[in-house]
């Protein structure tokens, strides 16, 4: 290792730290929304099959966010794009929680679309460790900054047990405390040292377009597992506590449930890195794939308490081997002065897949049967079609030529 490179990845250790605590704290938010959102959207929805859309909504506020927030950080630099996610999801919450006072189901919706853009900021947290990395440290980078997500993991749900009956309307304590962490998580971004991207001169390069990018081969299968791998646990994981609670279970056992889920997400993530450095990305990609068809299997083998348990964990770990796998993939696959274009483009593709899969998940848990077992079936054999598409593409790839596969 050059002195170079050791003075590099001094800096980007220190953005790795930042990030590592904005996402344990600032992403605490999110297991939070998505232990209760479902079961604050069926109180309040007028049909039943309506009960995800607000998590739906989160997500699709995502996607539309992505491409804009992208090109912002591309101009003004990450910390201006991550305090304005920040910004978002206070805003969001403040909503969420006045929708829920006043039991009015589109305000509560409009409060799920704003805080969609705090999750797609969110989203460029791995893509800003990987700014200062080198190549060596980058695959490293990424996992550290999703390994913050642990404590999220353990954060999130406890407080959904503190804040849930803390005020006679349900939920209400947890809304309001989504605000107090975005208000206190911004201020972690005064400690950023990312650089802002210069300003291009006139006969600087201007990279491939968007359509030239996703014809690359390694982009297109690592944006193709991003999408399902994302989309498939989003899926399973917003239908949970509906699947949990119809099942006769309470809501603290969902929220534990989920607990297990988000620590299975995010705690391989201290060796992720180092597997990919070690096995090759392609590998990790495949496992991934793998143990998500395992997730399926087991869900669909029974209702029981440690069933759902053992399905969301194997949905985290296959989420996060598919997903880390397919982010250090996409990033070393292209340019620098490309980066706000497709990084944009891929969290558009993934969160618009991310969306449909919300949407499609409470269809599947309340209205594809006549009982919460016959939805929780559909929702686990819904992930079968997507799993043969994302297997497809990665031997694809491992098929073609190693000089042809790099272009």
């Amino acid at each position: 290792m050059t002195d170079q490179t050791v003075q590099i990845d001094s800096r980007a250790r220190r953005n790795v730290f930042v990030l590592v605590l904005a996402q344990a704290i600032l992403g605490a938010q999110m297991p939070m929304i998505f232990t209760i959102g479902g079961l604050a959207g069926q109180s309040l929805a007028p049909n039943p099959c309506f009960a995800t859309i607000p998590i739906s909504l989160i997500v699709l506020g995502s996607m539309l966010a992505a491409t804009p927030v992208s090109a912002m950080m591309q101009k003004y630099g990450r910390r201006t794009g991550f305090a304005l996610g920040a910004a978002a999801g206070a805003l969001g919450g403040a909503i969420g929680a006045y929708g829920l006072f006043t039991a009015s189901f589109p305000i509560f919706m409009l409060g799920s679309l704003v805080t969609g853009v705090y999750m797609s900021a969110q989203g460029f947290y791995r893509f800003a460790a990987a700014d200062t990395a080198s190549d060596a440290f980058r695959p490293k980078a990424i996992s550290y900054v999703m390994a913050g997500g642990l404590a999220a993991a353990i954060i999130g749900p406890q407080l959904v047990k503190f804040t849930a009956d803390a005020y006679v309307i349900p939920f209400l304590g947890t809304y309001a405390a989504v605000i107090a962490i975005n208000l206190v998580g911004a201020l972690l971004f005064l400690f950023l040292d990312i650089p802002k991207p210069p300003v291009p001169a006139e006969d600087a390069p201007v990279g491939r377009s968007r359509m030239e990018l996703l014809k690359t081969p390694r982009i297109a299968v690592a944006v193709i597992v991003a999408a399902v791998s994302y989309a498939l646990m989003n899926l399973v994981m917003t239908s949970t506590p509906l699947a949990v609670v119809g099942c006769g279970y309470q809501t603290n056992d969902a929220a534990n449930v989920v607990t297990a889920h988000v620590l299975a997400m995010f705690a391989p993530s201290f060796f992720t890195g180092h597997l990919i450095a070690r096995f090759g990305v392609e590998r990790i990609m495949g496992l991934g794939l793998l143990i998500l068809a395992s997730a399926g299997a087991v869900g669909l083998s029974g209702v029981d308490l440690n069933q759902f348990f053992v399905t969301l964990v194997l949905l985290g770990l296959g989420w996060n081997f598919g997903f880390i796998g397919a982010t250090s993939m996409l990033a070393g696959a292209h340019e620098p002065h490309e980066r706000g274009r497709m990084q944009g483009l891929n969290d558009l593709i993934v969160f618009g897949g991310v969306t449909f899969a919300s949407l499609a998940s409470g269809g599947l848990m309340n209205c594809s049967g006549g009982s919460p077992v016959q939805g929780w079936t559909m929702v686990n054999l819904a992930m079968a079609p997507f799993l043969v598409l994302a297997g497809g593409a990665l031997i694809w790839l491992w098929l073609r030529p190693k000089d042809d596969a790099t272009a």
